[in-house]
């Protein structure tokens, strides 16, 4: 009986002592998560929320807007230009460039017009430090795919005038510029890395200052940007192959690449990218029970990848449908037989990224608004969780600060000084 009393007070002080350790980490967390400004590389938009009607000064059901940017102390946002892979004729070329106005044209509506009083543009480092500290948050802008260029190289300085301030050279499909990652399913190239075309793009890149992007191109491609571009180079949004086999994400090969270019790889929070096996046993049963659910209150489920093919109010609705049943769906999988991808399994990838490559090459994405998204991290409003996972494993204040925001404004504040000088030699 004596033994039982003091087993018990042991459990008690053990239980005391773990719970005060969470809440002196939660403090520190919140603390620095407060100082440091949170830099988010990778977030997709959708120009029929940047209306006077509809637009981020609203808690819309999105991952990223104002108010969860706000509540969860998001601080920058890379706003993503963002255009498919489509057909390499002048028609495509065409459509795809008028898509991609329409989002540049959106960002700027939302900073100037929508709520100029609670976000603004910033286009390098210095003006998003400023905008931080005035209290509001902070747009910037990147390119998702060069496609739109078409084969009009004068483009180039288009787009950065206009605030972009780092571009990949093609997305999902192999474009005018260079192979995709996606060539890997079949084995099939179109230009064995980066095409002619590709070489001029880059050159205008550096002479401009827009940070050339890796995360969609293939290793070949990247082989070449890193061979051809005088500036140093980063990854938007991708993780480690070694801790998940996906063409997406960086093997070690080319995180050495990385490091010896002096860029960065913004890890990102993109469930399949992070841990697809855990992902795919975890999804396979959400989509069990959301076809369950949609049978049961008679609502018609369309597949992720069928949405992306409906248009006006017959897509919006699809989406909505997907949303609450997906919703619905998870919180009825039994969570010891199926667990998430979560901030733990995403922080896995950060710290390997660290090990191979330094804490001076390492970022962080969400890919949020397109496809990302994570337990625990799966929208803005979260983005606290990061930084309480990061401050778990020891990382200090300024390693945080580092990954948050640091070494990718490093990059873009090289990349603009060698444009600088490129353009005083022409």
């Amino acid at each position: 009986m004596k033994y039982l009393k003091i087993l018990a007070v042991l459990l008690i002080v053990t239980s005391c002592k773990e719970t005060k350790k969470e809440v002196d980490v939660m403090s520190k967390a919140k603390e620095i998560h407060k100082r440091v400004m949170t830099l988010d590389t990778h977030v997709d938009i959708n120009v029929n929320n940047f209306t006077d009607s509809i637009n981020y000064t609203q808690k819309l059901d999105n991952q990223v807007n104002l108010p969860n940017m706000e509540e969860g102390g998001l601080d920058v946002a890379f706003f993503i230009v963002y255009t498919g892979q489509g057909d390499l004729t002048e028609e495509g070329y065409n459509k795809a460039y008028k898509n991609a106005m329409s989002k540049f044209e959106a960002i700027h509506k939302l900073t100037k017009e929508i709520a100029p009083e609670r976000i603004g543009l910033a286009v390098n480092s210095a003006e998003a430090r400023a905008i931080y500290a005035s209290g509001k948050k902070v747009a910037m802008i990147g390119v998702e795919n060069a496609y739109p260029l078409g084969t009009d190289i004068s483009r180039v300085k288009q787009f950065h005038d206009l605030g972009a301030r780092y571009m990949s050279l093609s997305h999902n499909g192999h474009s005018q510029f260079c192979d995709s990652n996606t060539g890997e399913k079949d084995s099939i190239w179109l230009h064995n890395g980066v095409s002619e075309l590709g070489k001029e793009v880059i050159k205008e890149m550096n002479k401009w200052g827009i940070m050339i992007d890796v995360s969609h191109p293939s290793k070949k491609s990247m082989k070449d940007m890193i061979a051809l571009s005088k500036a140093p180079i980063i990854a938007s949004h991708s993780s480690a192959r070694a801790l998940c086999n996906h063409s997406r994400n960086l093997d070690d090969e080319q995180l050495q690449w990385m490091k010896e270019n002096g860029g960065v790889v913004q890890a990102v929070a993109f469930s399949s990218y992070v841990n697809t096996e855990k992902h795919n046993a975890y999804n396979d049963e959400l989509q069990k029970v959301m076809k369950r659910l949609a049978n049961e209150q008679n609502l018609e489920l369309h597949a992720r990848w069928e949405i992306g093919n409906l248009e006006g109010a017959e897509q919006a609705t699809a989406i909505e449908v997907y949303k609450k049943l997906s919703k619905e769906a998870k919180t009825k999988i039994k969570t010891s037989d199926f667990s998430p991808v979560a901030v733990t399994d995403f922080v896995d990838h950060i710290d390997y990224l660290v090990k191979k490559m330094g804490i001076d090459h390492v970022g962080i994405s969400s890919d949020f608004d397109g496809g990302g998204g994570i337990e625990g991290w799966n929208d803005a409003s979260e983005t606290l969780n990061v930084t309480v996972e990061l401050v778990k494993r020891g990382y200090t204040e300024a390693q945080i600060a580092q990954l948050w925001n640091g070494n990718l404004l490093r990059v873009l504040d090289e990349v603009e000084k060698i444009a600088k000088e490129i353009q005083l030699k022409a």
